[in-house]
């Protein structure tokens, strides 16, 4: 085989010098960058595994930064599950307080189980962070404080509704909250079947609220339990 002057392979490839070689570069991200990312994968590794599964470990190596970073922002696993739960309790709340449009109380029942299902689609992470309990969290900081923020907007409506068709407005309280719990534990059903689609599963759900709302009796009694003598 032919070689150029000094006895140099023509065929060969030329190495490239070390000097030439470009360096790999590693993206660094700012403070704020890395607070979102921890953030997001907390959010993920406590929807898995709920908060006593969950590592700071396990976080750490998803993340792939060294635990000291984790407790830097956050100040320990307790801390970055407040911040995801706080997250998603008001994103949940956003997304029902907007939907909230129509004036019929028919139509606000149909938005906010909407609302719900639709968070529940489009959030599940964030929605199985928030339905597993936590003994960490109290009634302020989960879901069950949605649920009652929910429970006191459906009052004031049921309150204004049982007014105009004389029934006991101090009745509002009671069967909000068992309008609320009705969407929310068929919510958590769902979460796991995923059929039917929502928009079905939110009509049959208006479909019994209203249905039975319309023809509420204005002194309920149960037919199994005699009245004294």
């Amino acid at each position: 085989m032919a070689q150029a002057p000094g006895g140099e392979n023509t065929g060969a490839r030329r190495a490239v010098p070390a000097a030439d070689a470009k360096p790999t570069s590693r993206v660094r991200m700012s403070a704020a960058q890395r607070r979102e990312q921890l953030i997001a994968i907390g959010r993920q590794v406590f929807a898995e595994k709920g908060f006593d599964a969950t590592s700071i470990e396990e976080v750490a190596a998803r993340a792939r930064v060294s635990k000291p970073m984790i407790y830097e922002h956050f100040g320990g696993k307790e801390g970055l599950y407040a911040v995801v739960v706080d997250r998603e309790v008001r994103a949940l709340l956003d997304r029902l307080s907007t939907a909230l449009t129509a004036g019929h109380p028919r139509e606000l029942l149909e938005q906010a189980a909407l609302a719900l299902l639709g968070y529940i689609e489009e959030e599940t992470s964030g929605f199985r962070v928030l339905v597993r309990e936590s003994p960490l969290m109290s009634a302020t900081g989960n879901f069950s404080s949605v649920l009652n923020d929910v429970g006191h907007q459906v009052e004031h409506i049921l309150g204004a509704e049982f007014s105009s068709r004389g029934y006991d407005p101090k009745l509002a309280e009671l069967y909000s909250q068992a309008l609320v719990g009705m969407v929310a534990l068929t919510g958590r059903w769902w979460l796991e079947v995923r059929r039917p689609r929502k928009e079905t599963v939110a009509a049959h759900l208006v479909n019994l609220a209203w249905n039975g709302l319309s023809h509420l009796e204005a002194g309920p009694g149960l037919i199994t339990v005699r009245k004294p003598g």
